[in-house]
Protein backbone atom coordinates (compact mmCIF):
# COMPACT_ATOMS: atom_id res chain seq x y z
CA UNK A 1 0.00 0.00 0.00
CA UNK A 2 1.44 3.38 -0.95
CA UNK A 3 1.82 6.31 1.48
CA UNK A 4 -1.12 8.33 0.17
CA UNK A 5 -3.51 5.37 0.39
CA UNK A 6 -2.44 4.67 3.97
CA UNK A 7 -3.09 8.29 4.94
CA UNK A 8 -6.43 8.47 3.13
CA UNK A 9 -7.70 5.23 4.69
CA UNK A 10 -6.79 6.38 8.19
CA UNK A 11 -8.40 9.80 7.74
CA UNK A 12 -11.57 8.14 6.43
CA UNK A 13 -12.06 6.50 9.84
CA UNK A 14 -12.46 9.96 11.39
CA UNK A 15 -15.57 10.79 9.37
CA UNK A 16 -19.03 10.16 10.80
CA UNK A 17 -22.36 9.49 9.15
CA UNK A 18 -24.04 12.73 8.10
CA UNK A 19 -20.89 14.88 8.32
CA UNK A 20 -20.53 17.83 5.97
CA UNK A 21 -16.93 17.49 4.80
CA UNK A 22 -14.57 19.54 2.66
CA UNK A 23 -11.70 17.63 1.06
CA UNK A 24 -8.76 19.77 -0.02
CA UNK A 25 -6.73 19.60 -3.21
CA UNK A 26 -4.55 16.53 -3.84
CA UNK A 27 -4.19 13.76 -1.29
CA UNK A 28 -7.33 14.67 0.73
CA UNK A 29 -9.60 13.95 -2.26
CA UNK A 30 -8.62 10.26 -1.97
CA UNK A 31 -10.38 10.01 1.40
CA UNK A 32 -13.77 9.83 -0.34
CA UNK A 33 -12.84 6.43 -1.78
CA UNK A 34 -12.37 4.79 1.62
CA UNK A 35 -15.41 5.75 3.68
CA UNK A 36 -16.39 3.01 6.13
CA UNK A 37 -19.36 0.85 5.15
CA UNK A 38 -22.64 2.46 6.17
CA UNK A 39 -21.15 5.94 6.51
CA UNK A 40 -22.49 8.63 4.21
CA UNK A 41 -20.88 12.05 4.25
CA UNK A 42 -21.78 15.10 2.20
CA UNK A 43 -18.78 16.39 0.31
CA UNK A 44 -18.54 20.15 -0.14
CA UNK A 45 -16.42 22.03 -2.65
CA UNK A 46 -15.69 25.70 -2.15
CA UNK A 47 -16.45 26.01 -5.87
CA UNK A 48 -20.12 25.80 -4.85
CA UNK A 49 -21.34 22.20 -4.46
CA UNK A 50 -22.61 20.06 -1.61
CA UNK A 51 -23.00 16.42 -2.61
CA UNK A 52 -19.96 15.64 -4.74
CA UNK A 53 -19.69 11.98 -5.74
CA UNK A 54 -16.66 10.10 -4.42
CA UNK A 55 -13.88 9.54 -6.95
CA UNK A 56 -13.87 6.21 -8.73
CA UNK A 57 -17.62 5.88 -9.30
CA UNK A 58 -17.89 4.75 -12.96
CA UNK A 59 -19.50 7.38 -15.15
CA UNK A 60 -19.84 9.88 -12.31
CA UNK A 61 -17.29 12.41 -13.52
CA UNK A 62 -18.55 15.28 -15.65
CA UNK A 63 -16.31 17.79 -17.38
CA UNK A 64 -18.62 20.65 -16.37
CA UNK A 65 -18.27 19.79 -12.67
CA UNK A 66 -14.94 20.04 -10.87
CA UNK A 67 -13.60 19.69 -7.36
CA UNK A 68 -11.46 22.33 -5.65
CA UNK A 69 -8.42 21.20 -7.62
CA UNK A 70 -10.15 21.47 -10.99
CA UNK A 71 -10.49 17.70 -11.50
CA UNK A 72 -13.74 16.39 -13.01
CA UNK A 73 -16.22 15.15 -10.43
CA UNK A 74 -19.85 14.12 -10.23
CA UNK A 75 -22.73 14.63 -7.84
CA UNK A 76 -24.99 12.36 -5.83
CA UNK A 77 -28.81 12.51 -6.00
CA UNK A 78 -30.05 15.51 -4.05
CA UNK A 79 -26.83 17.51 -4.46
CA UNK A 80 -26.98 21.29 -4.40
CA UNK A 81 -25.05 23.83 -6.46
CA UNK A 82 -24.68 27.50 -5.55
CA UNK A 83 -22.38 30.48 -5.97
CA UNK A 84 -19.05 31.03 -4.22
CA UNK A 85 -20.56 33.57 -1.83
CA UNK A 86 -22.95 30.95 -0.43
CA UNK A 87 -20.19 28.36 -0.38
CA UNK A 88 -17.93 30.55 1.73
CA UNK A 89 -20.83 31.45 4.00
CA UNK A 90 -21.02 27.74 4.82
CA UNK A 91 -17.29 27.64 5.51
CA UNK A 92 -16.93 30.90 7.43
CA UNK A 93 -20.18 30.38 9.29
CA UNK A 94 -18.92 27.25 11.04
CA UNK A 95 -21.26 24.85 9.24
CA UNK A 96 -18.59 22.40 8.04
CA UNK A 97 -18.15 19.44 10.38
CA UNK A 98 -14.72 18.50 9.04
CA UNK A 99 -12.15 19.82 6.61
CA UNK A 100 -9.25 17.66 5.45
CA UNK A 101 -6.28 19.58 4.04
CA UNK A 102 -2.82 18.75 2.82
CA UNK A 103 0.12 20.28 4.63
CA UNK A 104 3.60 21.58 3.97
CA UNK A 105 4.41 22.00 7.67
CA UNK A 106 2.82 21.61 11.10
CA UNK A 107 4.54 22.82 14.26
CA UNK A 108 4.51 22.11 18.00
CA UNK A 109 1.67 24.61 18.46
CA UNK A 110 -0.42 22.63 15.99
CA UNK A 111 -0.33 25.45 13.47
CA UNK A 112 -0.46 24.63 9.77
CA UNK A 113 1.41 26.08 6.80
CA UNK A 114 0.00 24.78 3.52
CA UNK A 115 -0.55 27.51 0.96
CA UNK A 116 2.86 28.75 -0.16
CA UNK A 117 5.23 26.41 -1.99
CA UNK A 118 8.84 27.68 -1.89
CA UNK A 119 10.19 28.56 -5.33
CA UNK A 120 6.91 27.94 -7.13
CA UNK A 121 4.23 30.21 -8.47
CA UNK A 122 0.95 29.48 -6.74
CA UNK A 123 -2.48 31.01 -7.43
CA UNK A 124 -2.92 32.00 -3.79
CA UNK A 125 -4.27 30.46 -0.62
CA UNK A 126 -7.62 29.56 -2.16
CA UNK A 127 -10.06 28.61 0.60
CA UNK A 128 -7.41 27.20 2.94
CA UNK A 129 -7.41 30.07 5.42
CA UNK A 130 -11.20 30.13 5.59
CA UNK A 131 -11.41 26.35 5.98
CA UNK A 132 -8.88 26.11 8.79
CA UNK A 133 -10.49 29.00 10.64
CA UNK A 134 -14.12 28.01 10.06
CA UNK A 135 -14.50 24.21 10.16
CA UNK A 136 -15.46 22.45 13.39
CA UNK A 137 -12.62 19.92 12.96
CA UNK A 138 -9.43 20.35 10.94
CA UNK A 139 -7.52 17.23 9.89
CA UNK A 140 -4.15 17.54 8.16
CA UNK A 141 -3.36 14.68 5.76
CA UNK A 142 0.26 14.80 4.64
CA UNK A 143 3.43 12.77 4.26
CA UNK A 144 5.67 12.83 7.32
CA UNK A 145 8.72 14.10 5.45
CA UNK A 146 9.59 15.78 2.15
CA UNK A 147 12.78 14.71 0.42
CA UNK A 148 13.96 13.28 3.71
CA UNK A 149 13.33 16.46 5.71
CA UNK A 150 10.76 16.59 8.54
CA UNK A 151 7.49 18.41 7.92
CA UNK A 152 6.48 18.38 11.59
CA UNK A 153 8.64 21.12 13.05
CA UNK A 154 9.26 23.05 16.24
CA UNK A 155 8.07 26.17 14.42
CA UNK A 156 6.75 26.57 10.89
CA UNK A 157 9.11 28.63 8.71
CA UNK A 158 6.55 29.04 5.94
CA UNK A 159 3.64 31.50 6.20
CA UNK A 160 0.89 30.14 8.44
CA UNK A 161 -2.48 29.27 7.01
CA UNK A 162 -4.21 30.20 10.27
CA UNK A 163 -3.33 30.82 13.90
CA UNK A 164 -5.85 28.14 14.86
CA UNK A 165 -4.53 24.85 16.16
CA UNK A 166 -5.50 21.92 13.94
CA UNK A 167 -7.25 18.93 15.50
CA UNK A 168 -5.38 15.95 14.04
CA UNK A 169 -2.37 15.19 11.85
CA UNK A 170 -2.31 11.93 9.89
CA UNK A 171 0.82 10.79 8.05
CA UNK A 172 1.94 7.49 6.62
CA UNK A 173 3.90 6.91 9.86
CA UNK A 174 1.67 8.18 12.62
CA UNK A 175 -1.42 9.86 14.00
CA UNK A 176 -0.57 12.94 16.07
CA UNK A 177 -2.98 15.07 18.09
CA UNK A 178 -2.01 18.68 18.86
CA UNK A 179 -2.99 19.69 22.41
CA UNK A 180 -2.38 22.52 24.88
CA UNK A 181 0.60 20.54 26.17
CA UNK A 182 2.07 19.79 22.74
CA UNK A 183 1.95 17.11 20.04
CA UNK A 184 0.73 13.76 21.36
CA UNK A 185 1.74 10.63 19.43
CA UNK A 186 -1.44 8.54 19.46
CA UNK A 187 -0.81 5.88 16.81
CA UNK A 188 2.00 4.48 14.70
CA UNK A 189 1.55 2.69 11.39
CA UNK A 190 1.85 -1.06 11.28
CA UNK A 191 5.53 -2.05 11.22
CA UNK A 192 6.66 1.41 12.33
CA UNK A 193 8.24 2.00 15.74
CA UNK A 194 7.89 4.99 18.02
CA UNK A 195 11.63 5.63 17.63
CA UNK A 196 11.26 5.78 13.84
CA UNK A 197 8.52 8.40 14.16
CA UNK A 198 10.60 10.46 16.58
CA UNK A 199 13.60 10.29 14.23
CA UNK A 200 11.50 11.59 11.34
CA UNK A 201 10.06 14.46 13.41
CA UNK A 202 11.80 17.71 14.35
CA UNK A 203 9.14 18.72 16.87
CA UNK A 204 9.13 17.22 20.33
CA UNK A 205 6.46 14.52 20.65
CA UNK A 206 4.63 13.58 23.83
CA UNK A 207 4.69 9.77 23.91
CA UNK A 208 2.07 8.08 26.15
CA UNK A 209 2.79 4.77 27.87
CA UNK A 210 0.65 3.05 25.25
CA UNK A 211 0.74 4.00 21.56
CA UNK A 212 -1.79 2.17 19.41
CA UNK A 213 -1.21 0.65 15.99
CA UNK A 214 -2.94 2.60 13.23
CA UNK A 215 -6.16 1.02 12.00
CA UNK A 216 -7.26 1.72 8.45
CA UNK A 217 -10.66 1.84 6.79
CA UNK A 218 -11.45 -1.45 5.04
Amino acid sequence: MDEKTTIAKRVARELRDGNLVNLGIGLPTLVANYLPVGVQVFLQSENGVVGMAPLGIPGAAAAALTDAGGSPTGIIPGAAAFDSVTSFCLIRGGHLDVTVLGGLQVDEQGQLANWMVPGKMVPGMGGAMDLVSGAKRVIVAMTHTAKGKPKILKRCNLPLTSVRRVDLVVTELAVIRPTDAGLVLEEVAEGVTVDQVIAATEATLIVPETVSTMKLAA
